[in-house]
Parts: structure tokens; C-alpha cells; sequence
């Protein structure tokens, strides 16, 4: 059965895209850490990070750093941080959160709720300052 991350990547359930190319897909998770909180994924549906193959998983991560430079000039923060946990969803994914200190990347604290006008505007604004 494929993961609800395959099932965005195919459209069959809707999501706030930032960027995608023939291997990764990045989209706005909807229930945040932080403002601009954004998930990258293999197009290829692979369990656990480090079982991906070496050349995809250093695609992925030169992939996840272009799309979090673009996080950092849209949404105001002093870093853009990286976690993998992969608990979950048994899809490999690496979350980008903006943050300006350790206590925004928790995953403890409350989650932010937007409108779909607002995801449509962050997401919106990461595009723009994507260059891949």
C-alpha cells in the first residue's frame, strides 16, 4: 500500500507544494513545528533514510538544501533546521523548520494551525526564493 507521502507526490491527496524534480518532492507539512515548516521526500518510496542508496540520499540532501535556503529568505529565522526521525510515516523524509533557538524545532510543542490562504502564501513565498 503506498504511504500517505507517495499519495501526495501522485496528487491523490492535496498538499501545499514548494518544490519538486525527478527524484524529490517538498511540501508544506500540515501540522507544523514552526511557520514554513516544509517535508522533503524521495519520489521513490523507501522505508528508512538510510536505506536509500548513497548517491540518492546525497541528491536528497543537496536537494533539501537548496529548498531550506529558500525557507530562510522567506520566513524570518536564524537557521533552517534538520531533523530525520522517520517514525511516523514509513516514507523517508527530512523535515526543514526555520528556527532562532533548539526549543522551535520541538516536536512537544503545540502545533500551528493556518488557513489554506496562508499555507498557499508560505508555500508561495518559499517558491519564490527557490532556485534549483
Amino acid at each position: 500500500m503506498a504511504s500517505i507521502f507517495t499519495k501526495i507526490i501522485t496528487g491523490d491527496i492535496p498538499s501545499y507544494k514548494v518544490a519538486e524534480d525527478d527524484l524529490f518532492f517538498a511540501f508544506l507539512d500540515i501540522n507544523p513545528v514552526a511557520k514554513g515548516h516544509t517535508l522533503v521526500v524521495p519520489k521513490t518510496e523507501v522505508d528508512y533514510i538510510f536505506h536509500l542508496e548513497d548517491d540518492i540520499l546525497q541528491k536528497m540532501m543537496l536537494f533539501a538544501k537548496k529548498v531550506g535556503v529558500a525557507i530562510e529568505k522567506a520566513i524570518p529565522c536564524n537557521r533552517i533546521g534538520i531533523s530525520v526521525i522517520g517514525l511516523e510515516v514509513p516514507h523517508a523524509h527530512i523535515h526543514l523548520m526555520p528556527i532562532s533557538k533548539l526549543y522551535d524545532m520541538s516536536f512537544e510543542k503545540t502545533r500551528l494551525n493556518f488557513s489554506e490562504e496562508e499555507y498557499k502564501q508560505i508555500a508561495s513565498a518559499i517558491r519564490e526564493n527557490l532556485v534549483l
